[in-house]
């Protein structure tokens, strides 16, 4: 039997491999993968970019200016994806490597797919050390790329060019499977990216990645199903794996049929439109007064596609008197907390409870009760965002510019997309953005990751073009990360950057204050105590231009909103910032989260903290035990 092989080096099988994975999405058969970020050095240069300039047409190759910004934008475009489709990121070896790692424990504890591609040392060891090679002293086999191990979901490093007719399937596995989805790295040796090697043409043919969804073990569903009969007083959390299974339809018809109220986690904000009737907020240390208030009362909790990370379950104190009940792919999820586990795909885990469940609902008192408190959050929202008159010398904060930035929009806020991640931003977001349709809030609170928001917003545009993506960032974030402003300049995709300027760390130091510390090292103006010769003061919009973008500063709501409008009718990346009140927040909804106040300390303000840490720790032991 003839089986025809093509010969090519590891780096152009690799590329023409990717350039051949498919995937059908609304019946539309779409390349896998919709590019590679690159930034070249000599670790990758040579062979890959050879290989990435020869494939170009049918896998694009994007520059960035910083490799873990290019990551993230990678990562965020999966998310805004719903996971369906992906990017691949390559780096030189050494410093353009280890540029990855942050973003890679982001894809991590995010669950989200990227595929990365750092260069890595000579196998042949003929050079060595080569220029920005890592040498251990104990183990001639490590370079900067094993750093990768503990954050990819798979690792390999390949050493031979037919490695590759095993590694690529299972990258591919991991990279598509909802259960095992996260961050998948290859290193590849610069020697062997080089060498040729006769592969297998059917190797090479188009194929359609698909991963099977998971169906629920009777038995499970079973056992959930009469533990939601007993309930009075059931709720639902909605995480992330609901938008990321399509399943916001598939939860709207269980809750509207069974009667049972909403509450969202960060990544799942958007599976029940924020006016449903049903709908009570988020839940948790950000949550509203509805969810948080409904979670204290539940006597049942259905965890759908959640992680059931501290920020969710208000450090495990949240739901004293309930049975939880998880809904998860992922095992190893699904088992948290002693919870009654369901390993199943959202849709149909949904599915199979409601045939279990038949005609049953929750209590009319309970809907009613749910309902009221849902109501009288969505005014308390309402509220917060209106206009207002501001005192003389008063700043803004937070609910102020939210509420200008969603004022903005000229018939809905419904083709927006908010994009944040880090700081106290995500907070008032998660109560106060107002959105209607999944995707419409892409804020990365898993790894909560300062940088991510600009160049996230790049990979939120790419994936969804038509809508108007706006990031909304602080100084700390901005300053910590904002070169692929000029990326989306150069690639064409508009973002609309709001900087909310509070002049340093703002969350931190409130948190600081809250532990029974002294303002330090968080505020430039107040307390940073080493800033000898003065705070620097920032024109955010003079450096935004200096980038490429069209930006402005504003001194007011009233500007912001106007400055919006301009924004919007811009055609490339316009960035506005505003001066922002770095003490308040929004005091309505929250709930206990722990953070450890240390046990012994000179200052009477901390001891007090400490005494109330104890208290709280008391509070939720009791009630674990009852």
């Amino acid at each position: 039997m003839n089986n025809p092989t093509v010969r090519l080096t590891m780096a152009q099988a690799l590329v023409r491999y990717l350039a051949a994975q498919q995937v059908r999405i609304d019946g539309e058969t779409v390349p896998l993968f919709a590019g590679v970020f690159a930034i070249f050095g000599h670790g990758n240069v040579a062979a890959l970019g050879e290989a990435l300039y020869e494939y170009r047409d049918a896998l694009p190759t994007y520059r960035a200016h910083n490799e873990q910004a290019m990551a993230h934008t990678a990562i965020a475009y999966a998310k805004a994806q719903a996971r369906k489709r992906m990017m691949a990121v390559t780096t030189s070896i050494g410093p353009g490597a280890t540029n990855l790692i942050t973003a890679a424990a982001l894809a991590h504890v995010n669950r989200l797919p990227v595929l990365l591609l750092p260069g890595d040392v000579f196998v042949s060891r003929a050079p060595d050390p080569v220029l920005q090679q890592m040498e251990d002293f104990a183990d001639g086999t490590v370079s900067v790329n094993d750093c990768f191990k503990p954050v990819s979901r798979y690792f390999d490093r390949i050493v031979a060019p037919s490695q590759l007719l095993t590694a690529l399937p299972r990258a591919m596995h991991v990279l598509t499977d909802p259960a095992l989805c996260g961050p998948v790295t290859l290193a590849l040796p610069q020697d062997v990216q080089a060498h040729a090697f006769d592969y297998p043409a059917a190797f090479f043919e188009p194929r359609i990645v698909s991963a099977a969804a998971t169906i629920p073990p009777p038995e499970q569903i079973a056992a959930a199903a009469d533990a939601l009969r007993a309930a009075r007083r059931p709720i639902i959390v909605a995480g992330g794996g609901v938008l990321y299974g399509d399943a916001a339809e598939t939860l709207r018809a269980f809750a509207e049929r069974h009667a049972i109220p909403v509450a969202e986690t960060q990544a799942g904000k958007g599976s029940l439109p924020w006016d449903h009737p049903l709908q009570l907020g988020p839940v948790g240390v950000c949550g509203s007064t509805a969810a948080n208030a409904l979670a204290a009362e539940a006597d049942f909790v259905l965890a759908v596609g959640t992680r059931l990370a501290d920020f969710t379950t208000g450090s495990n104190a949240l739901y004293p008197k309930a049975q939880l009940v998880t809904l998860n792919v992922n095992a190893y999820d699904a088992q948290k907390n002693s919870a009654l586990a369901i390993t199943a795909d959202a849709n149909k885990g949904l599915d199979a409870l409601t045939q279990a469940l038949n005609d049953w609902s929750a209590p009319t008192a309970w809907r009613d009760h749910a309902g009221q408190l849902g109501g009288e959050w969505r005014a308390t929202v309402k509220r917060l965002t209106a206009a207002r008159d501001l005192k003389p010398g008063e700043l803004p904060y937070e609910a102020d510019v939210i509420g200008a930035v969603q004022r903005s929009a000229a018939d809905s806020t419904d083709n927006d997309i908010v994009v944040c991640a880090a700081g106290g931003l995500p907070g008032e977001l998660i109560k106060l953005w107002r959105t209607r349709m999944p995707g419409g809030y892409h804020v990365e609170y898993g790894y909560s990751c300062m940088g991510y928001e600009i160049a996230g917003g790049l990979g939120v545009k790419m994936a969804q073009p038509g809508r108007e993506v706006i990031v909304m960032v602080g100084d700390g974030s901005y300053l910590m990360l904002n070169s692929e402003i000029a990326t989306s300049v150069m690639l064409g995709h508009k973002l609309i950057v709001v900087v909310l300027d509070n002049r340093g760390f703002g969350c931190i130091g409130r948190l600081q204050r809250a532990c029974g510390d002294v303002p330090f090292n968080n505020l430039l103006d107040e307390d940073c105590t080493t800033a000898t010769s003065g705070a620097p003061s920032v024109d955010f919009a003079a450096h935004a231009r200096a980038l490429g973008a069209s930006a402005e500063h504003v001194g007011n709501i009233i500007e912001l909103e106007q400055a919006m409008q301009r924004a919007r009718a811009a055609t490339s990346t316009y960035v506005i910032s505003i001066r922002t009140d770095a003490h308040r927040s929004t005091r309505e909804g929250g709930s206990w989260w722990e953070v450890a106040v240390p046990e012994v300390s000179s200052r009477e303000s901390v001891r007090e903290a400490r005494t109330g840490y104890e208290a709280a720790l008391r509070r939720r032991d009791d009630d674990s035990e009852t």
